[in-house]
């Protein structure tokens, strides 16, 4: 595994590109790479980051000054003359944020255009390792794997595949946890008198909707916990997820909606239909009893709403996807089985009633979330960069 040793005692000014999606669009890899070269620039502010944004122009979105550069995200022969630029812009180092169905072509092929003709050294973050080598994102992958000079991953499971799937050398992998914001652990009595939900049971998640959220099997829940406890109160928040707006409208989102009314649960649920800023996301956490990830594909590898609750000291209740199982390990939140409303609902019943274990948990997830701070996750990441530049 790749060895930080002496490096983080070197403090040379390094020039990063970031080429990633950014904010202001509307993306959970956006948001993670605008935190991390936020934390990063502290530690580096000689040589600030720049972005090169991975764009869609039909949404022709109002960069900030960071982006300094642009790549069409279906354009071929854009990423081919980026990487061209980037050989004589004098960055010393390039770290790319890689996730399926953020890069253009087959299986996100348009990436390799650019992978093939830079010449600095690549850092690739992977917010997915395929389990499938064999398939078109798996072919692709691998070939982003060969070329990358470090691989950055958020969980052992990730660096196993990258082992055993894909015969990355152990000394190329480094596991970088996804970064939280440092944030005090507190009760949610003083955040709920806030938002006027005091006396209440506060469930949630905070995501950008779509149906592998799984968030029908959490309304089930909230209808069977609602038979004992009438104030329990599950927040859905964040907007549906712009790709799944366009393809379909507001199809799952209503189709939850209904089920609130079949269920009869209209005073236990309520709907925050917009894109979450990290204030107040941060706001809106602290409110929270339990954090509940009720998601359904099994290879999720990275959940960004799920550090942020860990990190925060929330009592997470998820099902059992690859981040999950080794996040909230060791006693640190609750698994339930897939699709197993009832699983979630008893869970919520047991721990509300017995607050010192509830109290036990939240302080286990609190205190691994410190690991997994911007700053702790910032000095990892240049020290990476400084060993290659």
């Amino acid at each position: 595994m790749f060895s930080f040793g002496s490096i983080f005692q070197q403090y040379t000014p390094v020039k990063v590109l970031y080429v990633s999606s950014y904010i202001p669009k509307k993306c959970g890899i956006a948001t993670y790479t605008k935190d991390l070269t936020n934390a990063v620039n502290l530690l580096n502010p000689e040589r600030l980051a720049e972005i090169i944004a991975i764009d869609d122009p039909l949404e022709n979105l109002p960069y900030p000054w960071e982006v300094t550069h642009k790549i069409s995200e279906d354009d071929l022969l854009e990423y081919k003359r980026m990487a061209e630029q980037v050989n004589t812009s004098g960055a010393d180092v390039v770290s790319l944020q890689h996730e399926f169905g953020l890069y253009g072509g087959a299986g996100g092929s348009h990436i390799l255009a650019f992978i093939d003709n830079v010449k600095l050294p690549l850092v690739t973050t992977l917010h997915t390792v395929i389990s499938d080598p064999t398939n078109e994102y798996g072919v692709v992958l691998k070939k982003i794997v060969d070329a990358s000079t470090v691989l950055v991953v958020m969980m052992q499971d990730g660096a196993e595949k990258l082992k055993t799937l894909y015969e990355v050398p152990e000394e190329k992998i480094v596991v970088i946890p996804h970064g939280v914001p440092n944030t005090p652990f507190q009760s949610s009595d003083k955040a709920k008198r806030v938002k006027k939900m005091q006396n209440r049971i506060v469930l949630g998640n905070i995501n950008l909707l779509s149906p592998n959220k799984g968030v029908e099997y959490a309304l089930d829940a909230v209808a069977e916990i609602a038979k004992t406890h009438p104030e329990v109160l599950y927040l859905i928040i964040g907007q549906t997820h712009p790709k799944l707006l366009k393809q379909n409208g507001e199809q799952y989102r209503n189709f939850l909606k209904k089920k609130v009314r079949e269920l009869g649960i209209q005073n236990n649920v309520k709907f925050v239909n917009k894109y979450i800023e990290l204030h107040d996301l941060t706001r809106w956490l602290s409110a929270f009893d339990f954090y509940i990830t009720p998601y359904l594909d099994p290879e999720q590898v990275t959940s960004g709403a799920l550090a942020y609750a860990v990190g925060a000291g929330k009592l997470c209740i998820s099902t059992p996807y690859i981040y999950a199982k080794e996040v909230l390990a060791h006693n640190r939140g609750v698994i339930v089985p897939f699709k197993d409303s009832r699983a979630i609902a008893q869970a919520v019943i047991r721990l509300w009633n017995n607050k010192e274990e509830k109290y036990e948990l939240e302080k286990n997830s609190y205190r691994f979330g410190r690991t997994m701070t911007w700053p702790n996750v910032a000095q990892q990441y240049l020290a990476i960069f400084r060993k290659f530049s």
